[in-house]
């Protein structure tokens, strides 16, 4: 009689099987990675930053396996937008051994839909999926499966037919980084092609990613958040929702910019600490926030932004993007005199006037795919250059 291939092994998904994840909450269905501890997220009342917390950019499940089939059970949460086509359902990227081997998606789940015209958001439930990836070798290996950057994702079941342990530590520094959707992954092809997750996989570092989209506002309890995470390499990338959302002028953000340094210091007073202004924009260079929607091509399936504020405002102190990055140049060069691990990187350096007319914003705002790779390649060329980038393994 043929053999009966062995049932599968199902593995228990705990804190050791997962990076990038600041806390697990458990849900009926299983687990719901964080990208901010509890005790934060209950300092907020912010929608836009819980779903962004939520959606696990750079959260990966590792572990070390014999397995050459691996399934993965998630519950996804969908956003729908009233009158825009669907969106693509969020990718996972698989990794063995560090190297690209194989992606997926995940139908089904809850669905969010928005009428950005109202604000309303409803919420229906559905079913959970199922990925597989097979034919993988049978030697032992560390596997690796990217969660999707923009796309709320709950853990159900692990199943492999062979048993899996959590991966060993890499031995590689962490690197801790916020910022806006830009750092998030925006318009990203996939969860490791975000700039930040490219970045890192060329200056040879875990990531830790807190990029959030909508929700860079120098909120005080993402500056403990950080101070609290054991990082040794730690950035900021400054500006954009700040402008986008209005909510501060000159003189408040000068000291809040002190401040969220200041509490970062407090746990890491010397670890490298590269602040980063914003990339080019258009609209928002000499035009502050706030930032509306333009719903002209909203039923191609592109929305498009648009800046509301008035140019003559910035004598009243309000944002641009040329005010923020001038402050924050004049903020770092202050500091650096007492704080020698404190470094700067314009924006621009990462995309700038020669890229936007290579690579326009496609909705104004936010990178095309291509262009996050290009950011996080001039990323990694600029932090992690050796015997000079503020990251380097010798220092500068």
């Amino acid at each position: 009689m043929p053999s009966t291939p062995d049932a599968p092994i199902t593995t228990p998904i705990t804190a050791d099987l997962v990076r990038g994840a600041l806390d697990l909450e458990p849900t009926p269905q299983g687990l719901l990675p964080h990208r901010l501890p509890a005790w934060a997220r209950a300092r907020n009342t912010d929608p836009q930053l819980a779903m962004a917390e939520s959606q696990p950019s750079g959260v990966r499940l590792v572990f070390r396996t014999r397995a050459t089939t691996v399934e993965l059970d998630t519950l996804p949460t969908k956003r729908v937008y009233v009158g825009a086509p669907p969106r693509p359902d969020g990718q996972y990227d698989l990794l063995v051994e560090g190297r690209p081997a194989g992606r997926a998606t995940a139908a089904g789940g809850n669905t969010l839909t928005v009428d950005m015209s109202t604000g309303s958001v409803d919420h229906a439930s559905g079913p959970a999926a199922t990925l597989r990836f097979a034919g993988l070798s049978g030697d032992d290996k560390t596997v690796e499966i990217w969660l999707p950057h923009n796309e709320t994702t709950e853990l159900i079941a692990l199943r492999t037919d062979a048993p899996v342990e959590p991966a060993p530590a890499s031995g590689r520094r962490t690197w801790l980084h916020h910022g806006s959707s830009i750092s998030h992954g925006s318009d990203a092809a996939s969860p490791t092609a975000t700039w930040p997750a490219v970045a890192a996989a060329r200056g040879g570092v875990e990531l830790v990613n807190l990029g959030l989209s909508g929700s860079a506002l120098l909120d005080p309890f993402v500056a403990r958040t950080m101070r609290d995470t054991p990082a040794d390499l730690i950035s900021v990338k400054i500006g954009i929702n700040l402008v986008n959302a209005d909510v501060m002028r000159l003189r408040a953000f000068t000291p809040a910019v002190h401040g969220f340094l200041d509490t970062l210091r407090e746990g890491h007073p010397t670890t490298p600490l590269l602040v980063v202004s914003p990339i080019l924009c258009p609209i928002h260079e000499d035009t502050p926030g706030p930032t509306a929607f333009d719903f002209s091509r909203i039923g191609e399936g592109q929305l498009l932004f648009t800046a509301a504020g008035d140019p003559a405002e910035r004598a009243e102190g309000k944002l641009t993007l040329t005010v923020v990055r001038d402050e924050l140049r004049r903020i770092v060069a202050q500091r650096a005199a007492e704080d020698p691990n404190l470094y700067h990187l314009d924006g621009r350096d990462l995309y700038g006037e020669t890229d936007h007319a290579e690579l326009p914003l496609p909705d104004r705002l936010h990178p095309d795919a291509a262009t996050h790779r290009r950011m996080g390649e001039r990323f990694a060329a600029h932090a992690f250059a050796a015997g000079r980038g503020p990251f380097a393994e010798n220092g500068t």
